[in-house]
């Protein structure tokens, strides 16, 4: 074995190491950061965002969804998480003389929110209308807090 070989051999094995291992390019913004390129190249579901408006009585939770049906979307909520989502299939078919043509169309997302302790999720309403699925999640009654009673002790 020659001393290039062997090198060759000691320097592959870490090399492969620090390339896997490497977190400065791993992290790096332009692959995590929500503005960066990596998503813009739609590798990542589109997830519709969500307003959420707190007031004194409920809060309301706002989601965009254009092109959807009521039918097409699942509202759960299950330990303190609600959970929105929604599937869309299409399926085309044009048969002429001589060919056969069938498109497919699959999409799909899925929207966890964590709950509040001061809600109620047995009384969420949920519509949709014009492409906007609106929830209103009421809240429980607050008790005002008596102040601490001191207590003599004897």
């Amino acid at each position: 074995m020659t001393a290039l070989s062997a090198l060759a051999k000691r320097s592959l094995l870490p090399s492969l190491a620090n390339d896997l291992l490497d977190t400065s390019s791993f992290f790096s913004p332009s692959v995590w950061d929500m503005n960066g390129d990596f998503f813009d190249l739609n590798l990542v579901p589109n997830v519709p965002s969500v307003n959420i408006l707190e007031n004194t009585k409920d809060f309301k939770i706002d989601m965009a969804a254009p092109g959807l049906e009521k039918k097409d979307f699942k509202v759960e909520v299950e330990n303190g998480i609600l959970t929105i989502s929604a599937e869309k299939k299409e399926e085309t078919k044009e048969e002429k003389e001589n060919y056969t043509r069938k498109e497919y169309s699959y999409n799909s997302f899925s929207r966890s929110l964590r709950l509040p302790d001061n809600c109620l999720p047995d009384k969420i309403d949920a519509k949709y209308e014009h492409g906007v699925l609106r929830l209103a999640i009421p809240k429980k009654e607050i008790i005002a807090h008596k102040p601490a009673k001191q207590i003599k002790i004897s």
